[in-house]
C-alpha cells in the first residue's frame, strides 16, 4: 500500500486546488465556510487528505507507479501523475449531485451550470498542436514545385546541349517560345536582360539563374512580361520600354517585311502601336503603365496573336498595319505645312468638317487630355492618335471618358440638360444652313435620355454610359453632324437585321 503524502505536501496541494475548486459541486453542510473565507483552507486540506486515504485512491496510485516503472520513464511518469489524478475514471470518486438546499454558491456567479474546465476534478482541455502557417508572400515570386523545376531544368539541358559557350540571339528564339512561352519578338529584350555584360551569348547557368532561381518561371504571364520589359529601378512601364519588342517584331514578322526598305515608317508604325497600347491600358494618362493595368488589359493575348498570325492586318488590336496607315494618312492630310503639328483650323477639317467648333475648342483646351506636343495651341501626333481613336469608336471606355470630359463644361462629373443643349445648338444651326429640317432640342433630349437610360433623368453620369451600347450615337448627335445625319437616315429594317445577325453569332 502506498503511503499517504506528508501534511505539508497536502497543504500545498490543497492551496493549489483551492484556486479553482468549485465548492458548490460538493454537498457541504451549512456550517462550511463560504468560498474565499480563510477558514475554508483547513476544510479543503481535510477533504484532500481523506480522499488520499481511500482504498481506491491507493490502488490508482499503485497502478500508476507500476506503469511508470515498467515503461522505464520515471521522470515522465512523475510528470503524468498530476494530470492522471484529474482524469475521470472508475477509481475517481463521482461528483455529488447538486442540492439547491445545501448550495452555498454566491448569486453573483449566475444560475447557469459551472464551466467544466474550472473544476480541478475534471480533465483540462487538450491543447491543440501548434498550427504552422505556410509562407504566403515571396518577394521574388513563389518558388516552383520540385517536379516543375526539375522538368524545366531538363528542358534547359536539351536546348543548350552542344552549346558549351551558350546560345546566340537567333538560337535563343527557341528558348523564348518553347521554354518561356513568350512571343518570339521578346527574344532580344530577354536575351539582353540575361546577357548584362554584352558578350553575345547566354549560357545555361546564366539562364537558370535568371529564369529558374529567381522564380520568374512560376510567375503569371503578365508579371513575366512586366519584369522583363521594365527598367531595374522602376515599378512601371514607360513607352520606351516597348521599343525592343517592336524592333524585333519589325525585323522578323513576315507581315511587316515590306517596311524594311522604309525605316522612317517603321519608326512611325512602332510609335503608333505604343500610343494605342497606352490609350487603352493607361487610362489615367500618366504615361506609366502599371502591372495592375497590364493585367486588366488584353495586351498579352494581342502579343500572342501577333506572334502566331502571319497577316499582321488580322491582328486588329494594336498591331494592324492598315489601322496605322489610316491614322498616319489622316494626320498627314490635316497637317498641311507638315511640321508634324495640328492646330484648330486643321482639325476642324477632319471628316469633311464633321465636327463642331465648340467641340474642337474643348479638345484644344486640353480638358479631355493634356497635349504632349508642348507647343501651345498645337496637337502632336500622339495627341492626334488619342483623338482619332476616341472619334472612330465612341463606345469604348477610353472614348467615353474622352468625350464625357469634353461635354462636362463645369467638370462636376455630371452632364446636365443645359450642357447638352449648348453643344446641340451649333448642330441645329448647321442643319438649318444645309437646308435640313431642324429638330427641336426637346425632341432630341428625349431621344438622348432614351438612348442612355440614366438612373436619374435630370442628369447623366459616366456610369450611365458604361451600361449603354449607344454612347457613340449620343455623342455624334451633339457634335458630329455627318455621323448624326447618317444615323437619322438609317434603314430600320437593315438595323434590325444586323442586330439579329450579331445576336446569332
Amino acid at each position: 500500500m502506498v503511503e499517504a503524502p506528508a501534511p505539508s505536501d497536502l497543504s500545498a496541494a490543497a492551496q493549489v486546488s483551492a484556486l479553482s475548486l468549485q465548492v458548490d459541486l460538493l454537498q457541504l453542510p451549512p456550517e462550511v465556510p463560504a468560498p474565499g473565507a480563510p477558514a475554508l483552507r483547513g476544510v479543503l486540506d481535510h477533504l484532500f487528505a481523506h480522499w488520499l486515504s481511500l482504498p481506491e485512491t491507493a490502488a490508482l496510485l499503485a497502478s500508476l507507479v507500476h506503469k511508470a516503472k515498467a515503461s522505464g520513464a520515471a521522470a515522465a511518469g512523475a510528470s503524468m501523475l498530476p494530470s492522471m489524478m484529474l482524469q475521470g475514471g472508475a477509481a475517481v470518486p463521482p461528483l455529488s449531485p447538486r442540492s439547491p438546499r445545501l448550495s452555498r454558491r454566491p448569486s453573483s456567479l449566475g444560475s447557469g451550470p459551472p464551466h467544466r474546465s474550472a473544476s480541478p476534478l475534471r480533465p483540462p482541455a487538450a491543447r491543440s498542436a501548434k498550427e504552422v502557417i505556410p509562407q504566403f508572400y515571396f518577394q521574388d515570386g513563389r518558388p516552383p514545385p520540385y517536379e516543375v523545376r526539375k522538368q524545366c531544368i531538363s528542358t534547359v539541358d536539351q536546348l543548350f546541349a552542344g552549346h558549351s559557350n551558350g546560345l546566340r540571339a537567333p538560337e535563343f528564339r527557341m528558348v523564348t517560345r518553347e521554354l518561356c512561352k513568350l512571343p518570339t519578338f521578346f527574344t532580344t529584350v530577354l536575351f539582353d536582360k540575361i546577357d548584362k555584360e554584352g558578350t553575345g551569348f547566354v549560357t545555361r547557368e546564366a539562364f537558370i539563374v535568371f529564369w529558374v532561381n529567381s522564380n520568374l518561371m512560376s510567375m503569371d504571364s503578365a508579371t513575366q512580361v512586366f519584369t522583363i520589359l521594365k527598367q531595374q529601378n522602376r515599378n512601371y512601364l514607360a513607352k520606351e520600354d516597348f521599343k525592343p519588342i517592336l524592333k524585333d517584331l519589325l525585323d522578323n514578322h513576315p507581315g511587316l517585311e515590306f517596311l524594311k526598305s522604309t525605316p522612317e515608317f517603321q519608326e512611325r508604325y512602332a510609335e503608333t502601336v505604343v500610343y494605342r497600347i497606352f490609350y487603352c491600358l493607361n487610362r489615367i494618362g500618366s504615361g506609366q503603365l502599371t502591372l495592375r493595368e497590364l493585367k486588366h488589359g488584353n495586351l498579352l493575348s494581342a502579343l500572342r496573336h501577333a506572334d502566331d498570325e502571319e497577316d499582321i492586318n488580322k491582328v486588329l488590336r494594336y498591331f494592324s498595319y492598315e489601322h496605322f496607315y489610316v491614322i498616319y494618312c489622316k494626320f498627314w492630310e490635316l497637317d498641311t505645312d507638315h511640321d508634324f503639328f495640328i492646330d484648330k483650323e486643321n482639325l476642324i477639317k477632319y471628316g469633311n468638317h464633321a465636327l463642331t467648333y465648340r467641340i474642337v475648342d474643348r479638345i484644344f483646351s486640353e480638358v479631355p487630355r493634356k497635349f504632349t506636343s508642348k507647343v501651345e495651341g498645337k496637337m502632336g501626333y500622339e495627341d492626334f492618335v488619342h483623338f482619332i481613336l476616341s472619334e472612330e469608336d465612341k463606345s469604348s471606355a477610353p472614348s467615353q471618358e474622352y468625350w464625357f470630359k469634353c461635354i462636362d463644361l463645369d467638370g462636376n462629373g455630371i452632364l446636365t440638360h443645359i450642357e447638352l443643349q449648348f453643344f446641340f445648338e451649333e448642330q441645329l444651326h448647321r442643319m438649318e444652313c444645309m437646308a435640313q429640317e431642324p429638330v427641336l432640342f426637346e425632341d432630341i433630349l428625349c431621344q438622348l435620355i432614351d438612348m442612355i437610360g440614366p438612373e436619374n433623368d435630370s442628369y447623366l453620369t459616366l456610369k450611365d454610359f458604361r451600361r449603354c451600347k449607344l454612347s457613340g450615337h449620343f455623342f455624334n448627335i451633339l457634335f458630329n453632324l455627318n455621323k448624326f445625319m447618317a444615323f437619322e437616315a438609317r434603314d430600320p429594317f437593315l438595323i434590325r437585321q444586323c442586330r439579329c445577325v450579331k445576336s446569332h453569332h
